[in-house]
């Protein structure tokens, strides 16, 4: 009954990484000052989390596995608070697993649920210390992280940091489902700075590294925008 169950996650999570590519972009509107980019989809990001959760089994983790179990089942919920400080009675928090569990997986783990939890909650500095503590060389999750963190710097008002994340986030995926998502973030942030060129750049490498992207499928108005932008 326990694979079966495991096996549901993760073929949830799987469906959910798909959806990392279409739904993350937010148009620049009359007041650059105040755009907000949105975020690369929080249920994308779990799915890859959560799908990476069961794929270990190695026995000193066991514990921390248990422990963290509890706190992926709040944040599902979106019980942000309760997620990261526990429940007082038999979970203890993320941030204490962090603390407990260091060393581990899902200690490690923890650090990511952490980062998205206060992300969530509007409590960026602590958003971006946890992201960035986090330690991932899986193809899919450190792009997905990082992209996370120039989000979290986008929105505190560090716009040229979020660039540099964004297209951190674009080389470290390297492929057509993940780079063009922050590349074309990274566009419109130069936008929102009237760095036009830098923005044509960005949306140009798209239409040439990505063409078989979504992205790519209506990347010439973003071009010819930033273009007429310039020439302003």
């Amino acid at each position: 009954m326990a694979n079966k169950e495991t096996e549901k996650k993760v073929a949830t999570a799987e469906q959910e990484v798909g959806e990392i590519v279409s739904r993350s972009e937010q148009f620049i509107e009359n007041n650059k000052k105040n755009i907000s980019f949105g975020i690369i989809v929080i249920a994308g990001i779990i799915g890859i989390i959560l799908a990476y959760n069961y794929l270990y089994s190695i026995p000193k983790n066991k514990n921390a596995a248990v422990a963290i179990f509890k706190g992926e089942q709040y944040f599902m919920k979106d019980s942000f608070n309760l997620a990261l400080n526990g429940n007082g009675v038999d979970y203890d928090g993320f941030e204490q697993i962090i603390k407990q569990y260091s060393g581990t997986k899902p200690g490690n783990l923890a650090k990511a649920y952490a980062g998205i939890c206060y992300y969530k909650t509007g409590d960026l500095e602590n958003a971006i210390k946890h992201l960035e503590s986090f330690k991932s060389n899986d193809d899919n999750i450190a792009p997905a992280i990082t992209g996370l963190i120039g989000d979290c710097y986008v929105e505190s008002g560090d716009v040229k940091q979020g660039i540099s994340f964004f297209e951190k986030a674009a080389t470290q995926a390297n492929n057509d489902l993940i780079s063009p998502v922050y590349l074309k973030k990274a566009g419109i942030a130069y936008e929102s700075l009237q760095q036009y060129d830098n923005a044509v750049k960005a949306y140009t490498t798209i239409k040439e590294k990505h063409a078989a992207s979504m992205e790519a499928t209506d990347i010439e108005k973003y071009i010819i925008r930033a273009q007429l932008s310039a020439n302003k």
